[in-house]
């Protein structure tokens, strides 16, 4: 397949047929240029952009099986839509009578073992991926089907001739039963298929452009999916199609999956449209814009790759690399290998990376060596770490990279190079940004890398790149918290020094250590979020110390501070306060969540000195407090939310403010004779709650109306005390009685 630029196939152009992943241009009678470009070239609005500047009389024909003709119709001018009916053989359709519950392969074996027994015919099986191709698999050899069923897996990684064995018509008396991914889903038909298994989910790459990473995801699959995997079984005579869903489940599907504008890394779009002429994409008709933070993503990294200069303008740089049919990283990395004089080693990486790993491993087998590929390539091993080796696929990988090589300037074709040490050196030009930095010392399974993007990675099971300090990440599953690292090579931290000598930045960072709970000052030498080095710093700024150990103090939280009853009385006071006045109160706010977030205003002033949280934790607080009324209003809170009130017996008893109800105030009955109305506050406008007691400060009862309380409820009340406390005074009449903190009469 070759790729010309859009304006080479200009002269005579007439049509643009799309199908699958594909487009084909086909040029008008004698004009001899016939060329299949990506659809995402086609896609993208420049066909509009070609017809609007170039040629006005140029005739797009868009044809595809699956294709919604609708809004490709209105984007081209409401063009006319010819519909041709295809011949289809009626296809039975069977949904579960209960949604499915419990594990997928069991379920999926389940219906394959019923399938064979009451149908007859092959069958096609889907599953959104190759573990579940293979544990179903797994479950099927166990039970010995039979010497006249055939298991045949089909996914993209399996070699060519696997996946031919599973598209060939199967020998007369056998049955096949093929587990495929959606890779079954269009352009393919096998013979003898009749039967087709829909497990109802597909394995879906997604493009995260804040991470700059792509992973997979397990979907539902659509509606429009769906009819296509139902289709295989009607090809070539009627056939039965079992979904492993209700009726009612398949009523609640998407109708269609997202364009795949929305999930793509649009690097190469944007590349391609610099090289157009266009900075903007908006200023182009698009079926689906491509998201601005996409675009974002891309535009940053090509300036990174030296692509486009600082104001997203295409260079000679990217000019090169877009003539290279690669991603950019790839191009990047065989345009820079040729200064290094390591051309022949980037274009077998370049060829290995674009092509299907030429490792065969056992279920469960993982090696993420770059090197022992190369290695591999180059006729070192028979059999390679456990592996068996895809000699079809190092054949086609030594064709490709020969093909990148003859591309390249005639002074960058060298004798070859065969340092496996600079793999990594390699890798570091086409992917600065996963530049990883091993982190806490572990290594195997354990061995947690982070990048030079900032996002975590780690090796999902035991390999033994785990115990390199610096690795270059060429391909992982961007999962949401820890990428998965699929294959990678360590590369010298000397070698980073040397590549980036220009990115490396020194940096004075005052930082606070969790493991010590202190702070920590150093100067650092950082490749993006690494650090390459670092040393103390014996005179660090004051205030970054002062802001280090409050981002301490606020993950330890306000409780840890040296906080008095006293002080959270305060407080409770002013929140009280608060409370009263309402949305226009003249108080500040200073609730704990308050009081967190604005810790380097009160707090920050009195930490000089300070570097730990121990010490912080004994800090006194009233001062830092206390600072944040001024005087009138410290006077103001005396007066309004006094601490204690004095009572009629003449004791001063303290106000409880820590209660979202009125403030509390817990006092002897005896103590309350004579007093006819509940003590206030706020200049008389705010009663307190009343909790009166008994002798022994058991509570009696809970009040905010004295009056009502001796006239109605104190006789009641007496009655019961006078049993209970016989020796103390409980007179008839409580408002002429005499007040008292005595706890018992006086004896004649």
């Amino acid at each position: 397949m070759s790729t010309l630029p859009i304006e080479d196939a200009l002269p005579g152009l007439c049509c643009a047929l799309t199908e699958g992943r594909n487009a084909l241009l086909t040029a008008a009678p004698g004009a001899g240029k016939t060329t299949r470009v990506p659809l995402a070239l086609l896609d993208a609005p420049w066909r509009l952009e070609t017809q609007r500047l170039f040629r006005s009389d140029l005739r797009l024909l868009v044809m595809s099986a699956t294709l919604d003709c609708g809004p490709i119709a209105s984007l081209l001018g409401h063009a006319p839509v010819i519909i041709s009916e295809g011949k289809m053989f009626p296809v039975e359709i069977r949904y579960l009578d209960q949604p499915l519950s419990g594990h997928l392969d069991a379920a999926v074996v389940q219906s394959i073992r019923r399938s064979l027994a009451q149908d007859h015919g092959s069958l096609l099986v889907f599953l959104p991926g190759m573990a579940e191709i293979r544990r179903v698999e797994r479950k099927l050899l166990d039970l010995n089907l039979g010497p006249n069923i055939l298991i045949a897996p089909l996914h993209g990684d399996l070699p060519q001739e696997a996946q031919d064995r599973a598209i060939a018509p199967a020998e007369p008396g056998i049955r096949k039963v093929v587990l495929a991914t959606s890779i079954a889903e269009t352009s393919l038909t096998i013979d003898g298929v009749r039967v087709v298994i829909d497990a109802g989910l597909l394995r879906v790459p997604r493009f995260d452009p804040r991470s700059g990473l792509t992973r997979l995801d397990t979907i539902r699959v659509t509606q429009d999916s769906a009819e296509q995997r139902r289709g295989r079984a009607g090809r070539l005579e009627p056939g039965i199609c079992v979904r492993l869903w209700t009726a009612a489940e398949h009523q609640s599907l998407a109708a269609r999956r997202p364009p795949e504008m929305l999930d793509a890394d649009l690097t190469p779009l944007v590349l391609e449209l610099a090289l157009w002429g266009t900075t903007n994409p908006a200023e182009l008709s698009w079926l689906t814009p491509p998201p601005p933070g996409a675009v974002a993503q891309a535009r940053e990294l090509l300036i990174t790759l030296s692509a486009f200069n600082p104001d997203g303008q295409i260079t000679a740089h990217g000019r090169q690399m877009a003539e290279l049919s690669l991603h950019p990283r790839l191009a990047h990395m065989l345009l820079k290998s040729v200064s290094l004089q390591l051309s022949p080693m980037a274009c077998e990486l370049a060829a290995l990376l674009s092509e299907r790993d030429l490792l065969r491993g056992p279920p469960g087998w993982r090696n993420s060596d770059l090197r022992l590929r190369i290695d591999v390539l180059h006729g070192q091993h028979d059999h390679a770490a456990g592996a068996t080796i895809d000699r079809a696929a190092c054949l086609r990988i030594r064709r490709i990279a020969d093909l990148w090589d003859r591309q390249l300037p005639r002074s960058a074709r060298l004798d070859r190079h065969d340092n496996l040490d600079e793999v990594g050196l390699l890798l570091a030009l086409a992917y600065p940004d996963r530049i990883a930095q091993r982190q806490g010392g572990q290594g195997g399974m354990a061995a947690r890398y982070l990048m030079a993007n900032g996002r975590g990675a780690l090796f999902a099971q035991p390999d033994p790149l785990g115990s390199e300090d610096y690795l270059v990440i060429a391909d992982l599953n961007g999962g949401q918290q820890w990428a998965k690292i699929d294959l990678a090579a360590p590369i010298r931290l000397h070698d980073l020094e040397t590549l980036y000598a220009d990115h490396i930045q020194v940096e004075d960072a005052v930082s606070w250590d969790d493991t010590t709970q202190a702070v920590r000052a150093t100067r650092q030498r950082r490749l993006g979020s690494l650090i390459l080095s670092e040393q103390g710093l014996s005179k660090p700024d004051a205030s970054a110390i002062s802001k280090a150990l409050i981002q301490g103090i606020r993950q330890a939280g306000l409780d840890k501070l040296s906080w008095t009853t006293e002080l959270r009385q305060w407080q409770a006071r002013i929140a009280f306060l608060c409370r009263i006045e309402g949305q226009d109160s003249r108080w500040p706010d200073l609730s704990d969540d308050a009081l967190r977030h604005t810790l380097d205003d009160w707090l920050g002033p009195f930490l000089s000195g300070i570097t730990t949280l121990d010490r912080a934790t004994k800090l006194d607080l009233t001062r830092p407090l206390h600072a944040l009324l001024s005087w009138e209003q410290s006077r103001q809170l005396e007066r309004l939310a006094p601490t204690h009130l004095t009572v009629p017996s003449g004791s001063s008893v303290r106000v409880e403010y820590e209660t979202l109800d009125l403030p509390i105030l817990a006092v002897r009955l005896q103590e309350m004779f004579g007093c006819k109305d509940t003590p206030r506050l706020v200049d008389g406008k705010i009663p307190v709650m009343l909790h009166l007691l008994s002798p022994a400060r058991g509570p009696v009862q809970i009040t905010k109306d004295l009056a009502s309380f001796w006239a109605n409820v104190y006789q009641e009340v007496r009655k019961e005390l006078r049993g209970r406390y016989p020796k103390h005074s409980w007179p008839e009449d409580p408002l002429t009685a005499p007040p008292t903190s005595k706890t018992k009469r006086k004896t004649q």
